[in-house]
């Protein structure tokens, strides 16, 4: 206030004094504000600018990982469409295989069974024929009973024993041996 007073005595009238006293509060609150500056940018200014930019860094880090993702969404769509595409051939594929095996195998089973017809026929035709030379052979030996039973009877009134082993023997030896066999 002095300052003031004295200004007004001598008829000096400004705002302010440039003085000494002035000139050294200036130069010194100038050096105490870079000092709070440069305090101020350590404490707070740098790492908030830390902050800033490693935000900055994840951000674009996770832009980069979704565009990634996105391309590799985008190959993964296109494969699986390529895919969708196929199934319909795969599917068709399959769908012939299947029936070309299953006429495959219904050939093969009317095969075997065709073979098993003729194997049944061809055992029922032995067995015919078997059936028929037993019976062949039946009828001989009843043909043969009844006509040595007529024989006997008709030489036996007509002739006596000698004779009649003689008439056997040599009707034995006229019907030989072939006569007998099956055929």
């Amino acid at each position: 206030m002095g300052t003031i007073i004295m200004a007004a005595e001598t008829g000096y009238k400004r705002l302010f004094n440039l003085d000494a006293q002035l000139l050294h509060d200036s130069i010194l609150l100038a050096v105490a504000v870079f000092v709070l500056f440069l305090l101020l940018s350590y404490l707070l200014f740098n790492p908030a600018r830390k902050m800033l930019e490693g935000r900055k860094q994840r951000i674009a880090d996770e832009l980069k990982g979704a565009a990634d993702d996105k391309e590799a969404a985008a190959k993964l769509k296109a494969e699986y469409e390529e895919k969708l595409k196929n199934v319909d051939k795969e599917v068709e594929k399959i769908v012939a295989d299947a029936r070309q095996n299953a006429l495959m195998g219904a050939a093969r089973i009317e095969d075997e069974a065709r073979d098993e017809a003729h194997r049944i026929v061809k055992r029922a035709e032995e067995e015919a024929a078997l059936e028929k030379s037993r019976a062949m052979d039946e009828l001989k030996s009843e043909i043969i009973a009844i006509a040595s039973m007529m024989a006997g009877k008709v030489v036996s009134a007509n002739i006596d024993t000698s004779v009649q082993e003689e008439l056997l023997d040599e009707t034995l030896r006229e019907m030989g041996e072939s006569t007998w066999r099956s055929k």
